[in-house]
């Protein structure tokens, strides 16, 4: 997939590299009375110049990997695009409409709760469906991943990007992943990604195979995101991208 002029927005906001700095320059001007403030300032000048550059690899001018993951996740669903397809939690709607433009036989529904944390709303994801010309095949809602207004079986393909861990109504958050594989048709594809390798909060990787094929599904692969040769080392940290996995299969 060609690179996109549209704005999607950055997973490392500027949020998290201003705080840490404004902190290096708060110690940095104690160090004037006391020396031992100069360390803690230069460690969170460490924290903000390593999240600005994490910014910079997810960014098109960088290393462009967020939009590199959200290809993964297409690349993963094995759907022929003949149907109707739902995105989870679709943010500023980059994997919404990056599902829209690989498959052009199909329509998509992209939800999300947005909310007061987030920059993103419905009226931006629709601005970034026209700018991308797919508007007409894309459609979103508010709604949360605890509880999709959907019927059983609704969609013939279902995605989802870190969203899952992000639900504070849910403490189980396989039930999460039930319930987007409740509005799947069988034989639907999905392919669902988060912090799948984060024990405390999914189990472990045998504990998510089992609970989903129990649900019955016929096929189901979760695997690495961070073994993907495009990950670059700086980001393969438990706060970054070495809990990613992707859940992917067939219903």
């Amino acid at each position: 997939m060609s690179q996109r002029a549209v704005d999607y927005g950055n997973w490392v906001s500027t949020r998290i590299i201003a705080a840490p700095a404004a902190l290096a320059l708060v110690f940095a001007a104690l160090g004037l009375l006391t020396p031992w403030f100069l360390i803690p300032a230069a460690l969170f000048l460490l924290f903000a110049a390593y999240f600005a550059y994490a910014r910079r690899l997810f960014s098109p001018r960088g290393g462009n990997v967020q939009q590199k993951v959200h290809n993964l996740i297409l690349e993963n669903l094995c759907w022929d695009g003949n149907g109707k397809a739902l995105d989870i939690g679709c943010g500023s709607a980059a994997l919404t409409i990056g599902l829209a433009r690989k498959f052009p036989r199909s329509c998509v529904v992209g939800t999300d709760y947005w909310g007061g944390n987030w920059e993103y709303s419905k009226n931006v994801c629709q601005e970034n469906a026209r700018q991308e010309k797919v508007e007409d095949r894309v459609t979103f809602q508010k709604a949360s991943a605890s509880s999709l207004p959907f019927a059983d079986g609704e969609f013939d393909a279902v995605v989802s990007n870190l969203v899952f861990h992000e639900v504070k109504d849910t403490p189980e958050k396989l039930l999460l992943v039930k319930e987007a594989l409740r509005v799947l048709k069988k034989g639907g594809a999905f392919t669902l990604q988060d912090l799948f390798f984060i024990q405390r909060m999914f189990g472990t990787p045998e504990d998510i195979l089992a609970a989903v094929r129990s649900w019955g599904i016929q096929k189901a692969e979760l695997v690495e995101t961070r073994s993907s040769s495009f990950i670059p080392k700086a980001l393969k940290l438990p706060f970054m991208v070495s809990t990613l996995g992707l859940l992917k299969g067939v219903k």
